[in-house]
């Protein structure tokens, strides 16, 4: 018995000392993960989708800190806000690095950049040019060309000529910026003034200007030394919680956009959102002018409706898409009932909205020009295609209506007299002629006055003339 007892204790011992290394090591690498977020081209509504999922992952597993890795021209305002406001609510630190050599943090991944709890870049980097860039014209505050009185005084008197209203926009999306980027800089007690430059003078700076200027926390060259850099570190999480971080020997684990982040990149792309609204507008063209068919109608009902989910994502210009609605209304009334000029019209309307479309200036979210050209010719075909028909037509035989029943062979089911009945396209008519047939004769139509026709003997050929028997 006593053999026994010995035998399990010594067992469960064993179990213990097998599973304590198991769990404390678990324990410490949930403790110490590093998940690092990768925004590389321009920020749009992917990337906020892309960073809202991976910071959620990040408070699920309790990682240690996130790494936000950068190498990005810039993007939209609105997007640039989410991933700001994420950010901000985090209570996993954020650190952004600008990397690798070579990348930038411009415009809006300056944002980003003054947003994250520690703000680092790799040598050979640069970030600023902040100026928002969705309204165009001439931005306050930045120096002024010409230092001559005289000059100024000119400048002074052409511009009180230019329309106020864009004045007022410029300056009221500019000085929004400002108040942004300011926010942020006094929240992460960085350099608000350079902060402000870099929005109204598109002033930027390189990695090692960054560090002396106070506008970033500390140069890596990679994410390892970062880590390692960052190790002991205090920061102020989301709530007022101070954390210290243990970073140092913390394991690096990448996260991938997820499926709906990947798609939303390829749809929220405004040359494939204008895609998808050409072959949804052709899907239906061709159901309306073949009933039936149902691919294209169900293949071009779900590219309209994804085009347009894409725009309701993406700033767009509404003189633009109500004159692209009009031009689809104009090639839709052209098909229906041609007569070129309509044609002409919607295509005109159509190449002119999708010009106008997208109200932004935004890299990476601009409509490229050759997929306009190639719009402009789909549509162009689609009217000559609709003239040739046309033309065809008139050129061709009437098929439809009197005229096309002339010529025609009936064959005589009663006569009597000069009238009777015969039986020609299929149908039985009352049909009158000036001579007597026999039932089962085959005659000619000659004529159709009301719902009689008028027959007669079917020509026959003599030598190389055509004539009627009596």
């Amino acid at each position: 018995m006593q053999t026994v007892q010995a035998t399990l204790v010594a067992a469960a011992a064993a179990v213990v000392m097998a599973v304590s290394p198991v769990a404390a090591s678990a324990g410490e690498n949930n403790s110490k993960l590093a998940l690092t977020i990768s925004v590389d081209g321009a920020i749009g509504p992917a990337t906020a989708r892309y960073v809202k999922d991976a910071l959620t992952k990040a408070s699920e597993r309790r990682a240690e800190v996130v790494v936000l890795r950068m190498n990005t021209p810039g993007g939209l305002a609105t997007s640039m806000r989410e991933i700001i406001a994420d950010v901000l609510a985090s209570r996993v630190p954020v650190v952004g690095y600008v990397a690798p050599s070579g990348a930038h943090a411009a415009s809006a991944g300056t944002y980003l950049l003054y947003a994250t709890h520690i703000a680092a870049m790799a040598p050979g980097t640069n970030l600023g040019a902040a100026t928002p860039v969705q309204i165009g014209g001439p931005l306050p505050g930045l120096p002024d060309a010409s230092p001559d009185k005289g000059d100024k005084d000119k400048d002074k008197k052409d511009g009180d000529q230019q329309p106020k209203t864009r004045d007022s926009m410029t300056a009221k999306a500019t000085n929004d910026a400002v108040a942004l980027i300011r926010s942020l800089a006094e929240l992460r007690g960085r350099n608000a003034d350079w902060a402000e430059k870099a929005v109204r003078e598109a002033a930027s700076l390189s990695a090692n200007a960054a560090l002396q200027a106070n506008v970033i926390d500390l140069v890596a060259r990679d994410q390892a030394e970062l880590l390692r850099q960052i190790d002991g570190r205090a920061v102020e999480a989301a709530g007022g919680d101070t954390r210290h971080l243990a970073t140092k020997d913390a394991v690096l684990e990448a996260v991938d956009p997820g499926w709906i982040s990947r798609f939303l990149a390829v749809i929220t792309n405004p040359n494939v959102a204008l895609i998808l609204l050409l072959v949804g507008v052709y899907g239906l063209i061709f159901e309306f002018t073949s009933p039936g068919a149902v691919a294209p109608g169900i293949v071009g009902t779900i590219c309209l409706l994804l085009g347009l989910y894409a725009l309701n994502l993406l700033p767009i210009n509404y003189a633009g898409l109500a004159l692209m609605v009009v031009g689809i209304v104009l090639l839709t009334i052209e098909v229906f009932n041609p007569t070129v000029v309509i044609g002409l019209g919607g295509i005109i309307a159509f190449v002119l909205g999708a010009i106008m479309l997208f109200d932004v200036e935004a890299p990476g979210y601009r409509v490229s020009w050759p997929v306009v050209g190639i719009t402009a010719a789909m549509f162009i075909g689609l009217v000559l295609v609709v003239l040739r028909s046309l033309r065809r037509a008139g050129k061709g035989p009437v098929r439809v209506g009197a005229q096309a029943m002339r010529g025609l062979s009936a064959e005589v089911i009663d006569w009597s007299e000069n009238e009777g009945h015969v039986f020609a396209q299929g149908e039985r008519w009352q049909a009158r002629g000036a001579e007597t047939f026999k039932p089962g004769e085959v005659v000619e139509v000659a004529n159709i006055i009301d719902l009689t026709l008028v027959v007669r003997r079917r020509p026959t050929l003599i030598g190389k003339e055509v004539r009627h028997d009596a």
